[in-house]
């Protein structure tokens, strides 16, 4: 199994992957979460009633600026020029709660998932923060990739959760 990880070397080791040979390709990925609160707390996110501020226009900045970090916080991440990076929080009252999806581009040897996931967490994580005073039992659910695009693996795009 060793063999197959890419961040792993023959001796068991962590390493970062050699992209030096790598063609660089367009790449592209989306990944989404959730914040699940009570339909009190999403109310008042939704009529701007938090002391801290607007809760989605802080945690799509948050998000945004947590992907650009991504390589300093995952160990073995290469640091990528990114060329976009959206987050889009959206309110949703079946939940009740927040849906966060981001979307990464960038052109280059490596994929993007990681930025893009780095920034749905950085974004639940911030909503957390700023709410937390009103509920501290939400739950941060479900972040995971959508799908991607370029590179040797080309597009994938994730089941439904059912």
């Amino acid at each position: 199994m060793i063999s197959k990880l890419t961040h792993i070397d023959a001796q068991g080791r962590a390493a970062m992957v050699d992209v030096s040979g790598k063609a660089s390709t367009a790449r592209r990925a989306m990944a989404e979460g959730y914040v699940v609160m009570s339909k009190e707390t999403l109310a008042l996110v939704e009529m701007g009633q938090v002391e801290k501020g607007s809760v989605i226009s802080i945690a799509e900045l948050a998000g945004i600026m947590g992907g650009k970090k991504t390589s300093e916080l995952i160990p073995l991440c290469h640091p990528l020029p990114l060329s976009k990076l959206r987050v889009e929080i959206t309110p949703d009252k079946d939940l009740p709660g927040l849906h966060i999806t981001a979307e990464a581009k960038t052109t280059g040897p490596t994929g993007v998932e990681m930025e893009a996931l780095t920034a749905v967490s950085t974004a639940c994580l911030t909503v957390y923060d700023m709410l937390k005073a009103a509920e501290k039992s939400m739950v941060i659910r479900n972040i995971r990739l959508v799908e991607k695009s370029g590179g040797k693996s080309g597009e994938w795009y994730a089941d439904s959760l059912g």
